[in-house]
């Protein structure tokens, strides 16, 4: 039956050797996992963000994508992957492409942002996975340099169209903030929190010369908010200013836990084509791991630390990858399970016993 749905497609490829083409009536899209990072290919060698998710949920139909970042990656259920590239320009220009794509019926998908993140520890250890609420960006603002900050300011960030950092009251959201749809994100964590994550020697190790209860825990399932900022911030500094930043946008309701990148940038470009009636903005899910802390170590400096931090060498970087797979493929497999039910009415809403979820590992 499923194969069937994409035989328009498929019969495209094979007289054409391409999908540029608009298939007679387009693909209807159950859930588009977005990833922004990958090492190399999408199979077979070193992992990024895609390759996992590439490899386990068999999205073996590769589908140009010249609009984008990266072509796209499809299996016979329904899902769909996109390959953002890193950045939150890159992001937000790969995510509208998609969203305007005529191949594809994205009224009804869900979407699943997953990828790494630094970590706050006084919230989260190494190698946990964090289903997003708030997302908060870092990057509209003024900012003065650290060496000529006034006197009695915290920081050099004002929030825009401010004059001092923190300023009452918050100018109206103009890209600087967006809020997900409480129940999905409670509905996902619901899902998921009993699931076991991989742990390490090394991730041990690391998080034993944290001090905070959390950021000694094994890595665990939370729900949080992340602040998206082009710029790789780190240190223990620019931790409070992160904590205060979302307190401050989010009127005290929020709690930064991880920083992110993209999520600004793909939110935006969501809210567009939500205006538009291509995609359901109520239906977008924002999952981070953490792959590192977003602070030294006790006994190091925020440069020394930050020196350590590249892609591939932090303290959890595969655990982090496999995390974001083992979280958010249940979530992708109730979905496609139950397409019946969740198609026109959101999981919250339905009374489905998680035990009927498929597994990752009976794939």
């Amino acid at each position: 039956m499923q194969m069937r749905r994409y035989l328009p497609v498929l019969l495209l490829y094979f007289f054409t050797g391409s999908i540029h083409a608009v298939p007679p009536t387009p693909i209807q899209i159950k859930v588009v996992v977005v990833a922004m990072y990958e090492a190399g290919e999408d199979t077979g060698d070193a992992p990024g963000e895609y390759q996992f998710w590439v490899e386990r949920e068999h999205l073996d139909h590769v589908l140009p994508f010249d609009a984008g970042f990266h072509h796209l990656r499809m299996n016979d259920q329904g899902v769909l992957a996109v390959l953002t590239g890193v950045g939150t320009a890159k992001a937000a220009a790969s995510v509208m492409a998609l969203g305007l794509d005529p191949r594809f019926d994205l009224s009804h998908a869900y979407w699943i942002v997953a990828g790494i993140a630094g970590g706050d520890p006084a919230d989260v250890s190494l190698g946990s996975a964090v289903w997003v609420h708030w997302i908060i960006d870092g990057d509209l603002g003024y900012e003065i340099d650290a060496r000529e900050i006034p006197p009695g300011w915290s920081t050099g960030y004002v929030p825009l169209r401010r004059s001092v950092p923190y300023e009452e009251p918050p100018t109206p959201p103009d890209g600087q903030m967006y809020e997900l749809n409480s129940s999905l994100v409670d509905w996902a964590y619901n899902l998921t929190s009993k699931i076991s994550l991989p742990d390490t020697d090394v991730m041990r190790e690391k998080r034993s010369h944290f001090p905070e209860p959390a950021a000694q825990r094994p890595p665990f399932v939370a729900k949080g908010d992340d602040v998206s900022a082009s710029t790789f911030w780190h240190g223990r500094l620019m931790d409070e200013w992160a904590n205060s930043w979302v307190r401050y946008y989010t009127g005290g309701k929020g709690n930064f836990a991880v920083s992110a990148m993209e999520d600004t940038g793909i939110l935006q470009s969501l809210t567009f084509l939500s205006h538009a009636g291509k995609i359901d903005l109520k239906r977008v899910l924002v999952l981070r791991t953490v792959s590192n802390y977003d602070q030294p170590p006790s006994g190091m400096t925020a440069a020394e630390s930050l020196a350590q931090q590249k892609v591939g060498k932090y303290g959890a970087y595969l655990p982090a990858l496999e995390t974001a797979y083992a979280v958010g493929s249940p979530v992708v497999d109730a979905i496609v399970t139950h397409w019946d039910l969740y198609r026109d009415h959101p999981p919250y809403e339905q009374n489905v016993n998680p035990a009927q979820v498929a597994s990752p590992a009976s794939k």
